[in-house]
């Protein structure tokens, strides 16, 4: 191990040891822990930057694209402040990630989907990766392939739903949560019936984290999120340092 002979220690940003920054749509509804937005659903420290005017219904349901530059302003206040990577907490800002990386000039990952090639990957050849998202009707074939989504990945909605839906993208100041783990449930139900070769669920919304670990017991399959994603993410900005010496008694 190189060891430098300076005994100073070098500066050159404002804060340390969050090294992920999160760019959060502006919202009002209740994050409970699980949720991207809730700093307790994370094993390290993040930092968050609101990005003003985007909410849950113009970037799902409108255009994400046309709010490009609010994102990298805030995204470069991350970097200022000392974040080293920079998500985002919606999956359809995957539309985003190109300008993003290139305008920020530090890895961005926008998207749990982006996750769907290496999940593929892990797959038995006759199994395959599938989606469950918020909002069916508006992810689009241009946000699958800007998050490198492999062709035909079938893909199926809580837009039928109860609660999940309705109440994440309206930004209602009250949620029933056991609602919408309902919601969660019924909708992987259905895409496993409709997909009996699904091998892995990849969840699209940032909100749908509190109820992975019940989708996972209740359908049976691996279930990657936001949470995996940013969870590895992270492990690449700051590697976790091991100790030289074995504790080991034999």
């Amino acid at each position: 191990m190189t060891q430098s002979n300076n005994p100073k220690t070098r500066g050159g940003k404002t804060v340390y040891g969050a090294s992920v920054g999160i760019l959060m749509l502006e919202t009002q509804f209740p994050r409970i822990p699980g949720d991207i937005g809730n700093a307790l659903s994370w094993p390290f420290p993040v930092q968050f930057r609101v990005v003003r005017g985007a909410t849950p219904d113009n970037v799902v349901r409108g255009d994400a694209t046309a709010r490009v530059e609010d994102f990298i302003e805030a995204g470069r206040e991350l970097v200022a402040m000392g974040c080293d990577g920079i998500a985002t907490n919606c999956g359809f800002l995957a539309l985003l990630q190109d300008e993003l990386a290139d305008a920020l000039g530090v890895p961005v990952a926008t998207s749990s989907l982006m996750q769907a090639p290496m999940m593929a990957a892990t797959l038995p050849k006759e199994q395959h990766v599938s989606v469950l998202t918020i909002s069916a009707e508006t992810l689009t074939d241009a946000h699958l392939k800007a998050a490198q989504v492999p062709e035909g990945t079938p893909v199926m909605g809580t837009d039928g739903g109860a609660e999940f839906t309705r109440a994440i993208l309206g930004d209602e100041a009250e949620i029933d949560f056991d609602a919408c783990r309902t919601d969660l449930l019924q909708g992987a139900d259905a895409l496993v019936q409709a997909h009996p070769r699904t091998g892995a669920i990849l969840l699209e919304c940032t909100n749908m984290v509190p109820f992975a670990a019940d989708i996972r017991a209740h359908v049976g399959r691996p279930v990657y999120s936001i949470h995996s994603m940013i969870t590895w993410f992270q492990a690449g900005l700051m590697p976790r340092r091991f100790s030289n010496h074995l504790d080991d008694w034999r």
